[in-house]
């Protein structure tokens, strides 16, 4: 049995044909998993973001948490900040009096620790030019710049 050329021919080109194909395949899954290695570097520094964007809207959630807390607080206890809030300190009691009794708004400021706004405003709502026959108040009057 004597083997011809061409089917020595054809025999070693089917070896080129497999050593070629082989290299390819073998190139061709190296560079699949350079890309996927590098896909996967993608999505952990993506993921990396992502858990710091979850913690900082954590800490938000916390502080609002916090605050909500806080105006809770505040709901729950209404009645003791009406209560502070509707009695006059007796230093506005004490100024309201002197008004009545024509007192200046110096004497006011001085005496009761009032500022000059609180005073002209104690003056205008309680001092004898406000009361006029009748006991109505009259119309307040405009301050001069």
């Amino acid at each position: 049995m004597t083997v011809s050329t061409i089917d020595l021919l054809l025999l070693a080109g089917r070896a080129v044909f497999l050593v070629l194909s082989f290299t390819l395949a073998a190139v061709a899954f190296t560079r699949w998993r350079h890309a996927a290695r590098e896909q996967t570097d993608e999505v952990l520094a993506q993921q990396a973001v992502v858990l710091q964007r979850l913690a900082d809207l954590e800490a938000r959630v916390d502080a609002t948490n916090v605050s909500i807390s806080k105006l809770g607080q505040r709901v729950e206890r209404p009645q003791q900040l009406a209560s502070q809030t509707t009695a006059p300190s007796p230093g506005y009691q004490i100024a309201i009096r002197l008004a009545r009794g024509g007192a200046s708004r110096e004497e006011l400021i001085s005496g009761c620790g009032l500022s000059i706004h609180e005073a002209e405003l104690i003056q205008r709502l309680h001092g004898p030019k406000a009361r006029v026959a009748g006991g109505k108040s009259a119309p307040p009057q405009p301050h001069a710049a």
